[in-house]
């Protein structure tokens, strides 16, 4: 009589494999969760650190011209002699005397100074007209002035809040254009604090001197002794989760029209901030 010959069953049942691709499906969300949210993490802080960098940059850059206006090569030059009453294309006149001025639409600051030495490079990279007797403390002849515009440009698109930017030009240039300087600005705030001879009895009786808004600043509200900036920077869209207190502090003092163009463009970018207040010291007695 022929011999059955027994077979044991190898692998997998279906009720292992079916444990087995459930244990798999809930390592591998675990691991896709880790990887989304070291993602976001980087974007968020590469972000931060773009607005950083931009912010510092900014800042110096801005307090850099601001000490230079009003640079004289001879202390005991005149400064009505330095300055003289001159109204420049694209900014709001200019007194006799007065090294800054605002840019017509009021949304950038127009400066001048004399170059420390002969062919000083402007903000575009451009050497000033050089002069022939480079004499220390020697005055400037008039044709090397330096006039600078310093402004900031929203983008193109209102709901681009990234693609604002900081822009100079050369006023006294053969062609004056603007070059950029910084990307990245979402708005930009100035203020003038303006005085004239006046100005140290006003800060002794009223504890503080005046600050007035670029865009109503007029020669006639008196020359401009220290300029107040604050700068909004920021990223690209989709960038973080939930509120911004940045934003939302900035959004709060702003005008109507403002208001309206960065809640359509806000799209939960990271924000930053540079602000700073620079005294003209060069025209200090």
């Amino acid at each position: 009589m022929r011999k059955m010959s027994t077979y044991w069953q190898h692998g997998l049942s279906m009720i292992e494999l079916l444990v087995a691709l459930a244990i798999s499906s809930f390592l591998l969300l675990g691991i896709s969760q880790i990887y989304l949210d070291n993602k976001r993490t980087h974007l968020f802080q590469q972000s931060q650190a773009g607005n950083q960098e931009n912010s510092r940059f900014a800042a110096l850059m801005l307090n850099e011209y601001l000490a230079k206006a009003g640079y004289r090569r001879a202390p005991d030059q005149l400064i009505e002699d330095a300055f003289p009453e001159k109204t420049y294309a694209g900014c709001k006149q200019f007194g006799e005397g007065s090294a800054l001025s605002a840019t017509n639409d009021g949304l950038g600051i127009c400066l001048r100074y004399q170059p420390v030495f002969s062919g000083e490079l402007d903000c575009q990279g451009n050497a000033s007209p050089a002069f022939t007797d480079t004499t220390a403390f020697k005055a400037a002849p008039a044709s090397s002035l330096i006039v600078l515009a310093i402004k900031y440009v929203p983008g193109t698109e209102p709901q681009n809040l990234d693609a604002g930017t900081l822009e100079c030009s050369n006023l006294t240039a053969d062609n004056p254009s603007y070059v950029e300087l910084l990307t990245g600005v979402a708005d930009f705030r100035l203020e003038f604090g303006v005085g004239g001879a006046d100005l140290l009895e006003k800060k002794l009786t009223e504890g503080s001197g005046r600050f007035v808004s670029s865009a109503t600043w007029s020669e006639n509200d008196g020359p401009i002794r220290a300029v107040r900036y604050s700068m909004l920077l920021a990223s690209r869209e989709n960038q973080r989760d939930g509120e911004s207190l940045i934003y939302s502090n900035w959004y709060d003092s702003a005008d109507a029209t403002t208001k309206a163009r960065l809640a359509e463009g806000d799209k939960s970018r990271i924000y930053q901030v540079a602000n700073g207040t620079q005294t003209i010291r060069n025209l200090m007695p």
